[in-house]
């Protein structure tokens, strides 16, 4: 017999333990969420509807905008802890300018977005030119812009038709094209939904696509090395949290115009679950490192929870312990699987 003429051995039928493992890590959290909506759907009547999809969608876009700055911010191996205050102060000023100086909804939004992107400047200054850590200067700063948003406001809510100190009354009002970011919808579809799906595409593009994004993950990974490199570690730095304001800024708008006036407690309960989207998207798809998409899909994973257990009837205060599960598995499988794989 030739060496030709040999038989080929059988290749192994079962998968072998590591690529069991493999195919867990990388689409584990996907057949999650889609066995959760089939169960909710299944159980719950009023869960099986396009309206109920898009409810979720739209209820999870502030957290999920507030993720994706959050994203960029662990893509160069910082952390953003002040997107919930900077979300609230949106709301603030967005109040101030239409309700108390009687501004249109363009003005308005163009002083929110410059806020935002002020916050994120006063934590590039603390981080890269003081030399702060990231998570203590945006816990920091997050303390002091949810001193302004109060400021702002003169400590109080701000709606339409409130007397102002003075005595005058409140001369303006949420305008109609304003209240449209949230309560408005394009071919049947929420506009909050759509500026969440743009902006995580552009986030994709920005993070995945160019050049900018792949000197970020550079940076995030080994800081020293990409200066060696000869790229400008403080400047990129300072962009992605420039990015992450502009992006909390924007969930900030959403909620103004859910909630239709200035409520001086918004934004507060938005941190930890911006915080837990983007750390759970650090596990889809065994990427292991923040991720657009991720971030997109963790948001929608907590919705779907949320949304299931408040349809379902239990009491909302059990709802945290099960976000905060799921949480506990998405770092499970994001730095103990993952490593372990790697190793």
């Amino acid at each position: 017999m030739t060496a030709t003429e040999l038989p080929v051995p059988a290749t192994t039928a079962a998968p072998a333990p590591g690529r069991m493992r493999d195919l867990v890590i990388k689409y584990g959290f996907i057949v999650v969420t889609l066995a959760l909506f089939a169960y909710f759907s299944a159980s719950e009547p009023a869960f099986r509807n396009s309206a109920t999809l898009l409810d979720i969608l739209r209820y999870v876009s502030v957290a999920a905008l507030l993720g994706l700055g959050v994203t960029v911010t662990l893509a160069v191996g910082g952390m953003d802890m002040s997107v919930g205050a900077v979300a609230g102060l949106a709301v603030s000023v967005a109040a101030k300018m239409m309700v108390v100086y009687n501004q249109v909804g363009a003005i308005a939004i163009l002083v929110v977005l410059a806020a935002g992107a002020l916050a994120g400047l006063g934590n590039a200054l603390l981080i890269v030119a003081l030399k702060v850590p990231d998570m203590l200067a945006t816990l920091g700063t997050m303390f002091v812009i949810q001193g302004l948003k109060l400021i702002v406001v003169d400590g109080q809510s701000i709606s339409p038709g409130m007397t102002l100190p003075g005595g005058r009354t409140a001369p303006g009002r949420f305008t109609a094209g304003f209240l449209k970011i949230d309560r408005g919808s394009v071919a049947g579809i929420p506009v909050s939904v759509l500026i969440f799906l743009v902006l995580t595409v552009a986030a994709w593009v920005f993070l995945a696509r160019t050049r900018w994004g792949r000197v970020l993950y550079a940076i995030g990974a080994n800081p020293k090395a990409a200066r060696l490199a000869g790229i400008r570690v403080g400047l990129y730095r300072s962009l992605a949290y420039v990015l992450s304001g502009v992006l909390a800024s924007i969930g900030g708008l959403i909620l103004a115009a859910r909630i239709g006036q200035g409520d001086v407690s918004a934004g507060t309960s938005q941190l930890l679950e911006a915080v837990a989207v983007a750390l759970v998207g650090t596990s889809v798809l065994g990427r292991g490192k923040p991720n657009a998409w991720g971030t997109a899909l963790g948001a929608v994973l907590i919705g779907i929870i949320s949304s299931g257990l408040t349809i379902a009837g239990l009491p909302y205060y059990t709802q945290d312990v099960v976000e905060g599960a799921v949480l506990i598995i998405a770092l499970v499988f994001s730095f103990t699987l993952s490593r372990g794989r790697r190793s």
